[in-house]
This record gives structure tokens, sequence and C-alpha cells, in this order.
């Protein structure tokens, strides 16, 4: 073996177990929507703003009070929560479940990229809102602040493998990594995804 090789694979090794001592907290993100204010409004009433009941870990984001029903061609899913703040686009994120029991055909997508993603129905208190596009399967993915992304090696919108769950129900699944110096170190996974691997809110997985 050369020594260049040797090297590296040395290299390598070291990140790993570099890794293993860092492990990242990962969330179970239940299906939810993003809006503007205009169609907020439309469901809610004129003048009306969102309730906020608790931050998230990304800075700036919120759970709201406010809830809406989910339809699509082969039926409803009722209390999908609202996270602020109000965004420039409407984005309702599902998981597959979700999409079969609404039939609808949503695309897996990072979040922000809804050009050409399934329609869907929001129903409120005040009005209902039929979009033309929205609804996706949101990326699986991990956010890093910039200085994370530099200790863990990763860059912006690159794919890497994390390991997950506990054996028998372990896995190893490739992730999106979202590189912002507004964002703290943070996995997120679907409800599909967590409920597969016995994968609860404040576990952790390792970047591998």
């Amino acid at each position: 073996m050369g020594e260049d090789l040797a090297k590296k694979i040395t290299e390598k090794i070291m990140k790993r177990i570099d890794r293993e001592k860092h492990p990242i907290i990962v969330n179970i993100s239940n299906r939810h929507w993003h809006c503007t204010r205009e169609t907020f409004e439309r469901l809610f009433g004129p003048g009306v703003e969102p309730t906020h009941i608790r931050d998230l870990i990304q800075p700036g984001q919120y759970a709201c009070r406010e809830t809406v029903a989910l339809k699509g061609p082969k039926g409803e899913i009722k209390k999908a929560r609202l996270i602020g703040p109000f965004r420039s686009y409407d984005q309702i994120e599902l998981s597959k479940t979700d999409c079969a029991a609404l039939g609808v055909d949503a695309p897996v997508r990072d979040s922000g990229n809804v050009k050409g993603s399934a329609p869907i129905t929001l129903i409120g208190p005040a009005g209902e809102v039929r979009l033309e596009e929205g609804a996706i399967i949101q990326m699986r993915h991990v956010h890093f602040q910039t200085q994370e992304a530099e200790t863990y090696g990763v860059k912006n919108m690159e794919y890497a493998r994390i390991r997950v769950g506990v054996p028998p129900r372990d896995a190893v699944l490739s992730v999106l990594c979202r590189v912002r110096d507004d964002m703290k170190l943070e996995c997120h996974l679907d409800t599909d995804e967590g409920n597969a691997m016995s994968v609860r809110n404040g576990d952790s997985v390792v970047l591998l």
C-alpha cells in the first residue's frame, strides 16, 4: 500500500472517530405548513395574526396555535400545524403515509423548492384555499451553522451519510446538508423515517 493511500485511509478513520464523539440531535418533523400572509388571512380572517406557542431549535422558527385541515382527492387530515414566520411562498410538508391518505402525489424536495409540486387544499375557520402547488415530502436533512459545518467537514447542499437508530432497528441514511450562519445543529427526519427506526425527538444521529 502506498504512503499516500495509507495516509488518506488514516485520515478518513480519524475523521469518523472524531464525528462519533460529536453526535447530532435529531427531531421528528410531523406534517406542517408554511404560508404567506395573504394565504393565512384567507384561512383565518383579515388582520388576524398567528399565535406563537413555542420556539423551535432553528432561530426565528416557531410553532403556532393555528391549524388547518388538509384536503386531497382521497381524504382529509385535520390539525396540521402552522410554522411561523410568514414566508414568500406556501409550503405543506407531508410524509409518504400522509400522501397516501390524501391521494396527493407530492415530490421529495428541499424546503423552498415548491415549483411544480403537488396541489392541495387547506381548510381554515374563515375559508379554504386551493393551492395549485406547494405540497412536498421534505428531504431529510441536517442544519449546520457555518462554523459547525467546517468542524464536521461538510458543505452547503451536499449529501452526507448518518447512522441513525439502535440495532436491530438502525440504518445508514443519506441526508442533505443545509449550511447557513443563522442555523443551529439539528437533524430532521419525518414521521415515517422516525417510526421505521424507532427514533424519537431528542435522540442522536452520527455523521459518518
